[in-house]
């Protein structure tokens, strides 16, 4: 029974760290249904990328007020958790501060600084709640938000203040046990932050004082395996993805779109008709119906989408009430790629569900609303790129299924024809200028 706690404590991380490590591997291999494609090139300016954008957050700071709450959060999230290191080995030891000899005054340092961050992480997570649930700011109530991903976003908030608020009050549980001079509760030193609220524990006993210390602990530590393995669920999984993301992000400026190689190979085969595949050759493919055929980097982006609404709210079509939600087009797409996934593990390859991404996940509307005007991929504070996959959504309808409005059909013909979009023949283009001189 003396070890008892410690193989809980053990079997606890385990089991959690095992889960998190399936539902990864699970998302990696989503991420990997789609086309392969090679983006290695230019490691140097990779690295400033996920530097610039991942780690240093520089698009953010567009809105700086924002962008230092922001900070806080994601700092304090980060180097906090460096506690939990200690807090692990003591759970598996049965230590109790393992650190706090080794490092002497340095320990105390160091726990003033975490309460620091755990002080602007609850105030930081609060004006986020606020901001999404009193001011209500535009791209926080957007319908494409209705339901579980505007729970997830309150959820994690709240989670985080919980979080936090356990962790300030295991610590001054703590002092006011070292305080009462508790067998096993050595001295710290004053704690900024829970040494002010410590002294409200000053008349509760010592039996107390330990079962409030020591449910925070469990609490603590228990919150942080659960918080770790909702991350695969919930749009908060872009704090690990946003750093591939943005390693792995397009270098070629924003207004050049991707060549269509089996394009140019249909218009190299009419000029050499000796070139063209002969044989039982797969026909070609144009664009994307459905996420197999999107790229991996596609895929990524979607599964490292923030769900913040940056993209939607500098978008001139969703601005102007049309359906277009960039966001949204990125929600779909990784909820598309996560049901093609439970399909393949439910049955050990795809069989096809009558479904596409086009169509039964993001409409013709929706796409035919885009400008290409790249406002949200300048937007994403974490390169992603929705535009790229709106493109090769609209290529498939347009070249695939012929599905076109009719002034663009017309503009096809001209260019066909004509080899401009304009119903006049290459002959007659110049006549203008002759016109002009008579």
């Amino acid at each position: 029974m003396q070890y008892l706690p410690q193989v809980i404590f053990l079997l606890l991380v385990i089991g959690s760290g095992l889960l998190f490590a399936k539902n990864i591997m699970q998302i990696r291999r989503n991420i990997l249904l789609g086309k392969d494609e090679d983006l290695t090139d230019n490691k140097s300016l990779r690295w400033k990328n996920m530097a610039l954008l991942a780690l240093g957050q520089k698009k953010m700071f567009r809105n700086p007020l924002v962008a230092v709450l922001h900070l806080f959060v994601y700092v304090g999230f980060v180097i906090i958790n460096i506690e939990v290191l200690e807090i692990i080995l003591d759970g598996i030891l049965g230590t109790h501060r393992l650190f706090l000899h080794s490092l002497g005054s340095f320990y105390t340092f160091l726990i003033n600084s975490f309460e620091i961050l755990a002080a602007a992480v609850l105030i930081s997570c609060a004006i986020f709640l606020i901001r999404r649930n009193v001011i209500r700011l535009r791209r926080f109530i957007s319908r494409d938000l209705n339901g579980w991903p505007r729970s997830d976003a309150n959820y994690i908030l709240i989670t985080e203040i919980v979080l936090m608020s356990l962790f300030i009050t295991m610590n001054a549980a703590d002092r006011a046990l070292q305080l009462q001079g508790s067998e096993h509760y050595h001295a710290t030193g004053r704690f900024i932050v829970s040494g002010g609220i410590s002294s409200l524990f000053a008349n509760i006993s010592v039996s107390t004082l330990i079962i409030i210390e020591r449910s925070c602990w469990w609490l603590h530590i228990i919150g942080i395996l659960a918080f770790l393995n909702y991350l695969p669920y919930s749009k908060h999984l872009h704090i690990m993805l946003a750093f591939p993301n943005a390693y792995f992000a397009r270098l070629r400026p924003l207004g050049e779109m991707k060549n269509m190689e089996n394009v140019q190979n249909e218009v190299k085969y009419m000029m050499q008709p000796e070139l063209a595949p002969t044989g039982d050759a797969q026909p070609m493919k144009f664009g994307a119906k459905d996420i197999m055929d999107l790229s991996w980097k596609n895929l990524l982006d979607a599964y490292s989408c923030t769900e913040c609404g940056r993209c939607s709210a500098a978008c001139p079509a969703n601005l102007t009430g049309k359906l277009l939600s960039p966001r949204k087009i990125m929600m779909n797409t990784r909820d598309r790629a996560t049901e093609v996934g439970e399909n393949i593990k439910k049955n050990k390859e795809f069989v096809a569900d009558g479904k596409t991404l086009v169509n039964d996940y993001i409409t013709v509307e929706e796409l035919r609303a885009c400008t290409s005007c790249n406002a949200c991929v300048q937007e994403c504070p974490v390169s992603i790129n929705p535009l790229e996959i709106i493109l090769e959504l609209r290529r498939s309808l347009i070249m695939e299924d012929s599905n076109a409005p009719q002034e663009w059909n017309g503009m096809f013909s001209n260019i066909e024809n004509n080899f401009a979009p304009w119903k006049l023949s290459p002959d007659d283009r110049d006549k203008w200028a002759i016109e002009m001189e008579s």
